[in-house]
């Protein structure tokens, strides 16, 4: 079972360089009036796709930013998507886990995992390495949204709430 959770999140220049690169991702879509969540693949060491959700400038059911990232990836062969890496500002919901193992994607880089933890576990069940960096700048970036949209998160994440 593929698992890993880091303490530290300076681990390496490069994770952070790229979760950088999602967080530009998920700025932008708070910038245009969305949900401030930024995803970026990976594939030898280049960014090859951004996204970020989308549901409300789109006016979309499933555009979250996994999706609209995979999407902006293009159609590409299987083996493409096998040697990327997915950075995600959040935790992928089952939608987005579900594209993830669908395409084959062998790890995901959690940016943090506090203000929603969606399905780490089936990832991890199917041998997809999951990095969780615990950011604090990912955290406070939801968090500020959240308290101030609760009903557009509640509605983005398919859950009733106040």
């Amino acid at each position: 079972m593929a698992q890993s959770t880091v303490d530290n999140p300076y681990n390496s220049d490069q994770t952070l360089v790229f979760m950088a690169e999602a967080i530009r991702e998920a700025r932008d879509g708070l910038a245009e009036g969305g949900v401030p969540i930024g995803c970026v693949i990976v594939r030898n060491g280049q960014v090859v796709a951004r996204g970020h959700n989308r549901r409300i400038q789109r006016d979309s059911v499933i555009l979250h930013a996994e999706m609209d990232c995979i999407e902006n990836a293009g159609r590409q062969i299987p083996s493409f998507y096998k040697e990327c890496t997915i950075f995600t500002t959040l935790s992928p919901c089952a939608m987005c886990s579900g594209a993830i193992r669908l395409y084959g994607i062998p790890r995901v880089v959690i940016g943090e995992n506090q203000n929603f933890r969606g399905d780490e576990t089936l990832l991890r069940e199917n041998d997809v390495q999951v990095d969780v960096l615990n950011s604090i700048e990912c955290q406070d970036l939801l968090a500020d949204y959240i308290e101030k949209n609760r009903s557009t998160w509640y509605e983005d994440i398919g859950r009733s709430g106040n």
